[in-house]
């Protein structure tokens, strides 16, 4: 493999991580925003906070790992994905920069209608974010942006688009619900365990209907994209996809065991298909790995700088994810949930 396949290899899996990540944290937005009322959604947000709390900021490390990398290793991708398709693109900024203020803000608000801003905010972005980058994405794999393209609506919100944007709001949701429902075992909470392991189910579901379906839009819509999902490695990726469908169903509905990883392969599988299906394309029938990859030199420099970030930065990553999982970083009972953590906020 070249160095430039190596680095579109970091790059993808970089993609994968944030979805994962980052996407668990924006699917927690979304219940946010349907727990319903003041009183009726007060559980459900307070676990949301609380299981947000301790790793919500460092889940962009992945996002600026995204950046770094297709700025120095693709100077022409990035030129090309950020000037033609820069209005969901700054849709999206705004939306991470709105909801990361939105949830800092909420919880030390102590007036109920400050916090009904902050959280509307938070819920709101959760949910526009992971769509327009979806439809970036899908612009990107429909093949509709390359190199001297004038901006236009067109590259971002079409059929293709439309359904990776889709598909993102709804695979976030599916984590989120997911991850919650096993923090609210270890909170010992079985009704939030419950509530969110239902909804876990209902975004399964819809998270397989609409995958079918991009998949179908695809064929008229993206033939490279549907060809490379069809074929060779990036048809065995979505074999790994369905199967890890199957497994996180059944999970969910026994035990809840092992449902986040379960989860987790599902999302990483699948994005790792689109990426997979792409080769030897960054963007399908218009510009190649080798088209878009910088000079021979940064491309040897930024995998060293891959490999140093992989020794040092990644380990202390996954030992906060790991410490976070199992409790360690704030304990929270459900006598806490009960009394919602505090004093009632002013009127």
């Amino acid at each position: 493999m070249t160095a430039a396949g190596v680095v579109a290899a970091v790059l993808l899996l970089a993609i994968a991580a944030y979805t994962c990540a980052g996407g668990t944290d924006y699917g927690a937005g979304f219940w946010d925003l349907t727990a319903g009322g003041a009183e009726r959604g007060k559980r459900p947000r307070w676990l949301i906070d609380h299981a947000m709390a301790p790793v919500w900021e460092v889940n962009n490390v992945w996002l600026i790992f995204v950046l770094v990398i297709m700025w120095t290793g693709f100077p022409v991708f990035f030129q090309t994905v950020f000037s033609s398709m820069w209005l969901p693109l700054a849709l999206a900024v705004i939306g991470i920069v709105l909801r990361g203020a939105g949830f800092a803000l909420r919880k030390p608000t102590r007036r109920i209608a400050g916090r009904r801003v902050y959280g509307a905010v938070f819920a709101v972005s959760s949910l526009l974010t992971p769509f327009f980058l979806g439809a970036a994405a899908g612009g990107i794999a429909s093949g509709r942006v390359g190199p001297g393209t004038e901006p236009t609506a067109h590259a971002w919100f079409n059929p293709t688009s439309v359904f990776f944007g889709l598909l993102a709001v709804v695979g976030t949701a599916l984590l989120g619900a997911v991850f919650l429902a096993a923090d609210a075992v270890r909170y010992e909470a079985p009704d939030l365990h419950a509530y969110f392991r239902r909804r876990a189910l209902a975004a399964l579901g819809a998270f397989a209907v609409l995958g079918a379906v991009t998949l179908v839009v695809a064929h008229e819509d993206a033939p490279h994209l549907w060809h490379g999902l069809t074929h060779g490695a990036g048809l065995i990726l979505v074999i790994v996809a369905v199967l890890a469908t199957l497994v996180t169903a059944w999970l969910l509905r026994t035990s809840g065991a092992w449902s986040r990883p379960a989860a987790v392969v599902l999302m990483a599988s699948a994005v790792l298909a689109w990426g997979v299906a792409q080769r030897p394309y960054l963007i399908p029938g218009r510009l190649t790995v080798a088209e878009a990859a910088g000079a021979p030199s940064t491309l040897h420099w930024l995998i060293i700088v891959t490999v140093v970030a992989a020794i040092l930065v990644f380990p202390a990553v996954a030992f906060l994810y790991r410490l976070d999982t199992r409790g360690a970083l704030e304990p929270l009972t459900d006598a806490d949930l009960r009394r919602g953590g505090g004093p009632e906020p002013e009127a």
